[in-house]
């Protein structure tokens, strides 16, 4: 290893001892689900008032999953004897990975968990110490335990524990590499009742991978495993045992040279060396690699590459195509079996996931995905037969194939009736935003289905790869139809290299110049606009810009929502929208945020358009913001007018603008439940406005908070969407004529499709008032 190589290593060493030491020592904390805030609460969150659950969990056992966290709470056990790469380390040194395996449960399936690293090296005493914990689990994850003991202790907890037993080093790779080899089987064109596969290594995930494979379709006598003493032959007694013997076969191979020879698939979970170039030389047309020894793999792609030009590679390492991660699995393996309380995660349950986690690779990858993998092009091919761990879709393909397998196979308690429902509801388990919008989604249903058509909504930039993604996606929803502005010719050829031609072959395309709206459109905005400077040749230069006509459009009723950007600034994009569309009786336009946190949603106002307003102007933005508020939130709002003085401690010009503001809306708007000027901090924390300020008017909550300018509530929004769970969702424009929005340049596609969703029900809600 070389000097810099050294420098890296530790740099690498020292950064993760800092992640893991700094602030709170260790990973995990446990947080309160229930208010904790007064003596009240605590008198039910313990003594006196827990008794009364306690009793009805007596009296009924299965009232344990309606008043405890045991439905949604996995305990991840080890002893230490087979930690990742580092061997028999002992319980204690696996607690951090224990801790991360709880972090990775928390993230990607929203399950709890309690790591338990137990100071047991026997079966009988492991068996002994985890089925004591079946009271507090609804589910076990067993977690590097060495073979043969893993197996053991496996098959003893199934059988006498009723909750499911699942050990990842086992059936995790087990689950990912089968989908990512039956992709590969696709790919190359081969059968898998005709392919040779080899496995190196015997140990737990090579056993569990085998029997799944055999289980897929491979045939025994097309299988053959090697360990460190070579082929795994019938009549071997050297290192053998029960679970070897499974996968002995007749051959007179000997080595895994030898049993190579002609190999139409390699699938290594041994160590780094053990296949060379000779041996993959020596493999069929087309060979399969999966070489998942970590940290480093059995062979690496580029050694493959060198020998073989046809070759499919995947490995346990994210810096190369085509990883096994297990995270693909287990997360959404329990999410599936707990959420219909299986008993046990059985065979059916892992083929399911399997077939899930295989068509999902076929499927189009979304742009936050590339996002997150720096903007990389994935399509289902070579170098890309396994999704990615960061793709939010695995949640809701993968977990619904896991629960109905258990309910089709008899071991679940609880029946789903509405999968596709249950699908679109487990987003909601990652964030408020997704429950937030599935809400108004929900209510844009009713209204599409009432009306039997769908909101018309042009996109003006019909050529961008994120407005094409989010037409996709919005066309499958059914609740909106878009419409694309911009050359015919250069969206057509973006959506065939998206991959998207087929999909997206009924949308409406209209170039501006081209259309039979084009000379009655410049010739209305001329008449319009003509004493602001604007001639009719400048109207018909205008309205050949994308953003001309698609407003254009909204005003003569021809589309029910028109959408602006993302790759204009957003002054480009406003001053047609203000010049065409307009804002209702001669108002100012207002910019507004929506902030979805874990537990509440509040209104930003203005975001985006008014540098430094009058109180006459905070005062429109607060009517204007709380209409908006009632048309998405259906109740009457509280709104708070924002300032560095509460209620007249600072007499500076600056606060007192702030203070006739509140003054104004109370007047021409009495119905509004409004007070101030107050700091961010009492305007947030009702405790602390009902403790300081016992005076105050507002009724619960706030709602609303109404910025003294443009640079407080554009830094608030941003600071508050980087560096807390808060998602950011607008800006909304209002009050404009007509429902009109611009897509911000940084929003991904999910965010687009939100924005969408939003103005297609703010456009019904308009046409309703």
């Amino acid at each position: 290893m070389s000097d810099s190589d050294k420098d890296k290593l530790e740099a690498q060493k020292q950064a993760a001892l800092d992640y893991h030491s700094q602030g709170r020592p260790g990973k995990l904390e446990v947080i309160s689900t229930k208010s904790t805030i007064g003596s009240s609460d605590l008198a039910k969150a313990y003594s006196p008032g827990v008794a009364w659950p306690c009793l009805e969990i007596h009296k009924d056992p299965d009232t344990v999953y309606k008043y405890t966290a045991k439905g949604n709470l996995v305990g991840v056990i080890s002893n230490g004897s087979a930690v990742l790469g580092l061997g028999n380390i002992g319980p204690l040194a696996s607690k951090p990975v224990m801790e991360g395996k709880g972090i990775l449960f928390k993230k990607f399936a929203d399950i709890d968990v309690f790591d338990i690293e137990i100071d047991e090296p026997d079966v009988e005493g492991m068996v002994r110490v985890i089925k004591s914990l079946e009271p507090t689990f609804g589910g076990i994850n067993l977690e590097d335990i060495k073979a043969p003991e893993c197996f053991e202790v496996e098959e003893q907890l199934k059988e006498i524990m009723d909750i499911p037993v699942f050990h990842d080093d086992q059936h995790g790779t087990a689950i990912i590499a089968s989908a990512g080899f039956l992709n590969a089987l696709e790919v190359t064109g081969k059968k898998i009742d005709q392919v040779k596969v080899v496995f190196s290594g015997a140990g737990a995930a090579a056993v569990a991978c085998a029997r799944l494979f055999k289980n897929l379709g491979v045939k025994d006598k097309n299988l053959t495993m090697c360990d460190s003493k070579g082929v795994v032959y019938k009549g071997r007694t050297d290192g053998m045992n029960k679970y070897k013997e499974e996968f002995a076969v007749e051959t007179s191979n000997r080595t895994l040279a030898d049993a190579m020879k002609g190999a139409d698939a390699f699938m290594g979970v041994s160590a780094r060396g053990v296949l060379t170039k000779e041996m993959v030389k020596t493999m069929a047309p087309g060979p399969i690699i999966f070489a998942m020894a970590n940290p480093e793999p059995e062979i690496y792609p580029h050694e493959v590459a060198e020998v073989r030009s046809d070759a499919i590679v995947a490995t346990g390492r994210s810096d190369f195509p085509n990883q096994v991660n297990n995270v693909l699995g287990f997360p959404f393996i329990f999410r599936g079996a707990l959420d219909v309380s299986a008993r046990k995660i059985n065979e059916e349950m892992k083929i399911a996931a399997v077939r899930a986690i295989a068509a999902l690779a076929k499927e189009e990858v979304p742009e936050e995905v590339r996002l997150a993998y720096g903007n990389e092009d994935f399509s289902f091919g070579p170098n890309y037969i396994i999704p990615k761990p960061f793709d939010s879709r695995v949640l809701t393909t993968v977990t619904p194939a896991v629960a109905k397998a258990a309910m089709d196979s008899g071991v679940a308690r609880k029946e789903i009736k509405d999968l596709h429902e249950y699908a679109a509801n487990l987003q909601n388990r990652l964030g408020t935003t997704a429950s937030f919008m599935k809400s108004l989604r929900d209510r844009l249903s009713i209204f599409v289905t009432k009306k039997k058509s769908k909101v018309r909504m042009a996109f003006a930039e019909g050529s961008n790869t994120r407005i094409l993604q989010a037409s996709k996606i919005l066309l499958s929803e059914g609740r909106i139809e878009p419409i694309l502005l911009g050359n015919e010719k250069q969206i057509r050829a973006k959506m065939e290299s998206l991959g998207l031609t087929e999909s997206l072959k009924s949308l409406e395309i209209i170039e501006p110049d081209k259309s039979s709206h084009f000379d009655d459109f410049y010739r209305q905005y001329c008449a319009q606009r003509h004493r602001s400077g604007v001639s009719l040749y400048h109207a018909e230069d205008l309205m050949a810009q994308e953003n001309y006509f698609g407003s254009m459009l909204l005003k003569n009723n021809l589309v029910n929502c028109f959408i602006a950007g993302p790759t204009l600034d957003y002054a480009s994009n406003l001053l047609p929208i203000i010049n065409v569309v307009g804002t209702q009786e001669g108002s100012k336009a207002s910019g507004i945020y929506i902030l979805v946190f874990k537990n509440r949603v509040l209104f930003f106002a203005d975001c985006t358009t008014q540098i430094n307003p009058s109180a006459e102007d905070m005062a429109e933005t607060a009517a204007n913001t709380a209409q908006l508020f009632r048309n998405l939130m259906r109740r009457e709002p509280r709104i708070a007018f924002l300032s560095f003085s509460n209620f007249g401690s600072n007499n500076s010009p600056e606060a007192k603008k702030v203070k006739k503001a509140v003054s104004i809306t109370k007047s021409r708007y009495p119905e509004m439940n409004v007070d101030g000027e107050m700091q961010a901090d009492v305007a947030v924390n009702k405790n602390i406005l009902d403790k300081l300020f016992d005076f105050h008017t507002l009724n619960g909550n706030t709602d609303i908070l109404i910025f003294p300018n443009l640079s407080s509530a554009n830094i608030s929004y941003k600071l508050l969407s980087q560096l807390t769970d808060a998602n950011a969702i607008g800006p909304l424009l209002v009050p404009m004529n007509n429902t009109v929005n611009i897509i911000q340049r940084t929003a991904p596609v999910s965010e687009i499709v939100n924005m969408c969703n939003l103005s297609a029900l703010l456009s019904e809600e308009q046409d309703r008032n």
